[in-house]
């Protein structure tokens, strides 16, 4: 039960993280006739951001260990727009209307989601060691 409630902790913060870049990014929309439905949406698109960022994350920080070395880090901000990117395609095919204008905005969008998401899980999150 406390990993079902961890988990729906973890999509509330992603979605809220997603909510504050449509806020603040240009290029990152998320659309909808309620707030119920837009509110809707951003769970839905938080579940596949998280889908997105198990599978495949894992997978590009392992093929590409040696760019993360030799850029300090910096190309996981590279890797977070794309899959910020691929999120937003996904949303299309599923016919949510969550959607990224381009690079740069998943760029900022990915800062602004991973610095929401950090800032909530501590205030919220709690501790994932025990």
């Amino acid at each position: 039960m406390i990993a079902f409630v961890r988990i729906l902790l973890k999509v509330a913060i992603t979605a809220a993280a997603l909510w504050a870049a449509t806020e603040l990014i240009s290029g990152i929309t998320v659309t909808g006739d309620t707030v119920g439905r837009r509110a809707l949406t951003l769970i839905v698109v938080a579940i596949v951001f998280g889908v997105v960022n198990a599978v495949i994350k894992p997978i590009v920080k392992t093929l590409g260990c040696a760019f993360y070395v030799l850029t300090l880090g910096l190309f996981g901000l590279i890797v977070n727009a794309l899959l910020l990117l691929l999120t937003s395609h996904l949303a299309g095919r599923l016919d949510l209307p969550f959607h990224v204008d381009g690079f740069w905005p998943a760029f900022w969008g990915a800062i602004v989601v991973g610095l929401v998401g950090w800032l909530l899980h501590l205030l919220f999150g709690g501790d994932d060691d025990d």
